[in-house]
């Protein structure tokens, strides 16, 4: 079992509101400022995608390896965070 990190348990803690998209845990500078170029500019509009795709962990794994580049455990940590915030607030 892997363990998360601070930002994710901070992502999780609370509402999302207008945070920026490299909130995320899982997404730093380079893959936030690639997100921004693709109009991702917010967690929520990430969040959003990962509900069109129905929160499918493939689809939305391959779906930010396309968009931003991300490696496996960025995918898995982004996948996590949003995962969890689903659980706990929708």
């Amino acid at each position: 079992m892997s363990s998360t990190s601070q930002k994710h348990k901070e992502f999780v803690a609370e509402p999302m509101g207008e945070k920026p998209v490299n909130a995320l845990a899982g997404i730093g500078e380079v893959l936030g400022k690639k997100l921004e170029e693709k109009g991702f500019d917010k967690a929520y509009v990430v969040l959003g995608q990962f509900l069109v795709l129905k929160k499918d962990e493939e689809l939305f794994k391959d779906w930010l390896k396309d968009t931003c580049g991300a490696n496996a455990k960025q995918q898995r940590d982004c996948y996590g965070c949003l995962k969890e915030w689903c659980d706990a607030f929708l």
